[in-house]
């Protein structure tokens, strides 16, 4: 089914203020807020990645956004259309967690199954199905049955299955779960090619390495909130902190400087081994560790290390990895809550 493109500048996704209260339990309903007040926005041809701890809300959010779930209040768009409107979801390709297919069907007549029942003629099926297994790695098990595939090969069948109908928008919820490493690599290569052909990937994945290396931007779901929303190098980046590399610096120029701003790198191996932007690094470079409290005292550092005759090699600002980051949110995020228990106790 052709799929007409919506003007440039209506978001991909688009959320406001969704809220979701489940209700629980026969003779003392308890309530439980899955989402509370969730706003967001995805480009086209952006990779967005949803990040959250077991229970955050993740999955409820993905399937209100495309009209599983009715939200108790607020609404969501797909490419500027209501999620509650069936033809929201013509544009979008879906695979679920722990998405289930018929055991008595092979790889390929799932392909076949499920294409029909979105709408894919029987032609363009019989074209693409080859290829799409062969893209995830099934075409050697295109006719073996669905009971004796692994984890992985299910995985790469539904992701299959989610690109059968040409998606401009495609929701992957944990898309490499049970995947090897070799596969982990080769799905996030398709992604990759995806958003080079302009399609938006909508990811919710627990694993943040994975996340870190394909989504341009990230938000952090905890407890129904967001929690922290940006770019992954913004969220990561200590603003404050650098890694330099240049040539030793003279102790008079050392002591010039007030104490802690240039410090020597624990982790400093000077000499070939070593390594810049991928090259070795020069042998008679070392790696520092500068901390200033402003840009223009970084400058000031630089200016006073190169009037010492100091020549610098690469200065980068200091990132930590994406799930340290996550931990330490989401570990701020207990413990506020905690407390906050305690005082009303």
């Amino acid at each position: 089914m052709p799929n007409d493109a919506p003007p440039a500048d209506v978001p991909a996704v688009a959320a406001s203020d969704l809220a979701k209260t489940y209700r629980n339990g026969v003779f003392k309903k308890r309530t439980v807020e899955a989402l509370q007040g969730v706003s967001l926005e995805v480009a086209p041809g952006e990779i967005f990645g949803l990040l959250g701890p077991n229970g955050a809300g993740k999955t409820t959010l993905v399937k209100s956004l495309l009209g599983i779930v009715h939200p108790t209040a607020g609404e969501a768009r797909l490419f500027g259309v209501p999620a509650s409107e069936a033809r929201a979801r013509r544009p979008a390709g879906y695979l679920p967690e722990n998405h289930r297919f018929p055991d008595f069907l092979s790889a390929r007549r799932v392909l076949h199954t499920y294409g029909a029942l979105s709408g894919v003629p029987p032609a363009e099926r019989k074209e693409r199905i080859p290829g799409l297994l062969e893209k995830v790695n099934m075409a050697e098990a295109a006719d073996a049955k669905i009971k004796t595939f692994s984890k992985g090969m299910l995985q790469r069948t539904g992701l299959a299955q989610a690109l059968l109908s040409r998606p401009r928008l495609l929701f992957l919820d944990e898309p490499t779960d049970g995947v090897d490493p070799v596969g982990r690599r080769q799905i996030r290569d398709i992604l990759v090619e995806l958003q080079r052909e302009g399609t938006t990937v909508f990811l919710n994945s627990h694993l943040l390495s994975e996340v870190e290396q394909v989504c341009s931007r990230v938000a952090i779901l905890n407890e129904g909130k967001f929690v922290r929303e940006g770019t992954i190098e913004g969220l990561t980046q200590d603003e404050h902190v650098y890694d330099l590399r240049a040539t030793p610096v003279p102790e008079e120029t050392l002591g010039a400087l007030s104490e802690g701003v240039l410090t020597a790198a624990l982790e400093d191996a000077a000499g070939p081994s070593a390594r810049t932007n991928g090259e070795a690094a020069p042998a008679d470079t070392h790696r520092y560790r500068v901390t200033v409290d402003s840009r223009a005292h970084l400058n000031d550092v630089l200016d006073r290390l190169r009037a010492g005759g100091v020549e610098l090699e690469s200065i980068t600002p200091k990132r930590q990895p994406l799930e340290d980051y996550f931990i330490d949110v989401v570990s701020r995020g207990q413990a506020a809550k905690e407390k906050e228990e305690e005082v009303r106790q």
